[in-house]
């Protein structure tokens, strides 16, 4: 297998380049290259003008706003962005709900709901994960009694994205507690944020950030028409998303650009002191870093060279888990070099609203609540103990 890029590929991402450089708000493109999360308002924006372009859902079929990309296409689009950095897509609406729909969703349902996830017009979020139900997700409780052409939703949803913000949610419910396997009692819902008996509860994160939420359902009522896929079937929904989600997982380009950024801040002295990139126990950890992303890259493109005939077959890709485990280990090992980088200078700053003042540069305060709030990335979408179960399963037949 070639995994170099072709001369049409390579001319591709410099129209890429010539693209972001042109469109990117310069007032967005501060804020990330500074390492702050992009706000709700960047993201729609850059999501509207990606779509605009044509680029925002480009894996999608092109009847519904899509380009037929190929996987490498895609690749390049989203590494540039990640590397100005721009705002990423709503992953929720793009690469989440949407694939679940052209894989199992009516004609209704893609005509009402496709064309707003691809512009955002509607915020998607998650609801999978519940109290008692995180990697052993088909244990989840959170019911759908169906009564004529409504179901009644009761039950709770833990850890959800960006809830605050969205106005649909995508959710796995229990249709029938009765089945004699937990994942066959499981169906996949399409439910508006504005439902009357939806309660949304902040959860304040250790690096005191609103990201994630409880939501609470008190006999919500959902049409039958928003069920996905065939009721009691929707665990083959969540295997197919899942395994997309984790994909994702890898975040080669996220990593490029922190480790860039990380050079050229290792390679400056501070406060007199000699460059950090000076010390060899961290030039070697360093450079350890790059030489497992480089092998995380290449196998990432390897997985996606097989992603067309994964999708055409609707089934999940266990190769998908590999990039999840080591995505999350080398970000994770990033995260520890600002912290080694930004020494004491890192521990005073400014965390919630009655955080202390600054005492170094903005890189070095924001190096500790980042360390901690990547600490979920070898957790969530599947922690990396269950994943390595997956792969025993898939490739040893353990």
């Amino acid at each position: 297998m070639d995994l170099r890029f072709t001369e049409k590929e390579r001319a591709f991402r410099w129209e890429v380049r010539d693209f972001i450089e042109a469109n990117l708000p310069s007032t967005t493109r501060e804020h990330m290259a500074a390492g702050r999360r992009p706000t709700p308002e960047m993201i729609i924006d850059w999501q509207r003008r990606l779509n605009t372009k044509g680029w925002a859902v480009p894996h999608w079929p092109m009847e519904w706003g899509g380009r037929d990309w190929s996987a490498v296409k895609r690749y390049i689009l989203k590494e540039e962005m990640e590397q100005t950095p721009a705002p990423s897509l709503l992953a929720f609406n793009v690469d989440m709900c949407g694939p679940i729909l052209l894989a199992f969703g009516t004609e209704e349902q893609k005509r009402r709901f496709l064309p707003r996830m691809a512009n955002l017009d509607d915020w998607w979020c998650q609801g999978f994960s519940e109290p008692g139900a995180g990697s052993d997700l088909a244990s989840l409780k959170c019911s759908a009694r169906r009564e004529g052409e409504l179901y009644v939703v009761n039950g709770q949803k833990a850890w959800t994205t960006y809830a605050q913000y969205a106005n649909w949610m995508f959710m796995l419910v229990r249709t029938d507690p009765s089945a004699a396997k937990p994942q066959e009692g499981i169906s996949f819902l399409l439910v508006e944020m504005n439902s009357p008996g939806i309660t949304v509860h902040p959860t304040i994160t250790i690096d005191g950030v609103h990201e994630v939420n409880e939501v609470f359902f008190d006999d919500v009522t959902v049409p039958a028409g928003q069920l996905v896929g065939e009721e009691n079937r929707g665990w083959d929904c969540a295997k197919l998303l899942l395994s997309n989600e984790r994909t994702g997982h890898a975040k080669v380009g996220p990593s490029k650009e922190r480790i860039r950024r990380l050079r050229t801040i290792a390679c400056q002295p501070i406060n007199g002191a000699a460059p950090l990139i000076e010390d060899p126990l961290f030039a070697a950890r360093l450079t350890d870093v790059e030489v497992q992303l480089k092998a995380l890259e290449m196998t990432t493109l390897r997985v996606l060279a097989e992603e067309n005939r994964v999708l055409s077959q609707k089934r999940p890709n266990p190769a998908s888990s590999v990039l999840k485990i080591r995505g999350s280990e080398i970000h994770q090992a990033i995260t520890e070099l600002y912290v080694m980088a930004a020494g004491p200078y890192g521990l005073a700053s400014s965390i919630g609203e009655d955080g202390p003042e600054a005492m170094g540069p903005e890189w070095a305060t924001l190096a500790y609540p980042t360390f901690f709030n990547m600490r979920k990335l070898s957790i969530y979408g599947g922690s990396n103990e269950i994943q390595k179960t997956i792969m025993a399963k898939a490739f040893l037949g353990l």
